[in-house]
């Protein structure tokens, strides 16, 4: 019997002894003040955050664990550029389904306008051709978050195709319904222009038609945001309506991150449906650095490696070390900042996903340009990312991750 209890005794002293694991969002927070006091003020700056940990099995593949804080899918915020990511995706898959000779991810793409609140587009001096194409706007959307290449893609696809697809991969609280960074009004974003495509002869492969969505697509909720905000030089004296705008909760932006990170991780039904080579298209610009990028070629002065990866400081101009990639894509407007990150250093083999919003706007005003981004929301994304950074260093893993398919060449 003694021999019995001074064993257990010795297992309770060894156990003692051993790194205890850091609870996350709770401990070790001291190092982290402008996070400590977000999490501190939840309520104030409506932050939600979804940290996923990733374990392999002895296959490879990823188990994933989620933490999260404050989350809340019924609250609505305003997802900016984030919803870029999807309909990115969304026009492959699309492209995929036409399966028309000649059809392909660098098609010239040709979108004519029928209607005076449309533009047209037949050139794209970014491009090394001049020419416009799915994947140079996929390009500018995933390395600096161009509007003008999101709008393309949205009057290609159109908001039935999108809204259709994202609900058909089980993300129910997404809805995409207008262009970004361009005056139009709720009926005239349901109306897309006619668009071709052709070979570099002129010769006509595809046309598509001039389109209206008959569903409207809006919030049920009705959110209003602020107290004031202006329109043009009016201060108008009540809080934003919502009702129209995008919607994409923190949850379906984790999640499309996570079905092109590990597709295989999702039933059928639920993933995206692409080819390995669209898949890589996706992953690439997600990851690559403007500087990474000859056409378009972006100024470093105007294009740091952290102006669209928040958690590695997006005010910071400073070089992110070679070893670090963050596949992922950020949001800013209207006060709130949002990230959504597969977040990997190739030298130790940290990986996590990582999903966050804030919202800084002290005034309560809307389009006064008065947000409290590099007082409170640039920082506290800087040191969420350092902090778990920190947790995923100090865990320790029984099978290393293999991370070569993350590998790119820039």
């Amino acid at each position: 019997m003694r021999s019995i209890v001074s064993i257990s005794l010795f297992s309770l002293l060894l156990l003692a002894c051993q790194p205890k694991e850091l609870i996350p969002f709770e401990d070790g927070l001291e190092d982290f003040p402008i996070l400590k006091e977000v999490l501190r003020n939840r309520d104030k700056y409506q932050v939600q955050i979804l940290y996923t940990q990733i374990e392999r099995n002895e296959h490879g593949n990823p188990l994933m664990t989620d933490f999260t804080f404050n989350l809340n899918d019924e609250k609505y915020f305003y997802p900016a550029s984030t919803v870029k990511l999807p309909v990115a995706i969304l026009a492959l898959e699309w492209l995929e389904e036409q399966n028309i000779p000649g059809l392909d991810e660098n098609t010239i793409m040709l979108t004519d306008s029928i209607h005076p609140s449309q533009v047209p587009a037949y050139v794209d001096n970014s491009a090394i051709d001049s020419l416009p194409s799915i994947a140079q706007y996929i390009k500018k959307i995933l390395l600096v978050s161009d509007n003008d290449a999101f709008n393309r893609l949205y009057e290609l696809l159109g908001q039935d195709y999108i809204n259709q697809k994202l609900a058909d991969k089980e993300m129910n609280q997404t809805i995409i319904n207008h262009r970004l960074s361009f005056a139009a009004s709720t009926e005239e974003n349901r109306m897309f222009n006619p668009i071709r495509f052709v070979d570099k002869s002129g010769n006509l492969i595809h046309k598509i038609p001039a389109r209206q969505t008959e569903k409207i697509y809006s919030n049920a909720e009705k959110p209003i945001i602020g107290r004031a905000y202006y329109s043009g030089d009016s201060l108008i004296e009540r809080g934003m309506d919502f009702s129209f705008k995008n919607k994409f909760t923190i949850s379906d932006l984790h999640g499309v991150i996570q079905r092109i990170t590990f597709p295989m991780a999702f039933p059928d039904a639920e993933r995206f449906n692409l080819n390995e080579d669209h898949r890589n298209l996706i992953l690439k610009y997600m990851s690559m650095l403007p500087g990474e990028s000859d056409y378009p070629s972006y100024p470093q002065s105007e294009y740091w490696d952290s102006y669209s990866k928040f958690y590695k400081d997006g005010m910071d101009k400073a070089a992110i070390p070679s070893n670090f990639r963050l596949f992922n894509k950020t949001g800013e407007a209207y006060g709130h900042l949002l990230d959504g990150s597969y977040y990997v250093d190739f030298e130790t083999g940290v990986e996590f996903f990582l999903t966050a919003v804030i919202y800084v706007n002290a005034d309560e005003t809307l389009n006064d340009d008065i947000y409290e981004y590099d007082k409170i929301g640039f920082p506290f994304f800087a040191e969420l990312g350092e902090y778990l950074y920190g947790i995923e260093l100090a865990r320790e893993k029984m099978i290393p991750a293999d991370l070569k398919e993350f590998k790119f060449s820039y």
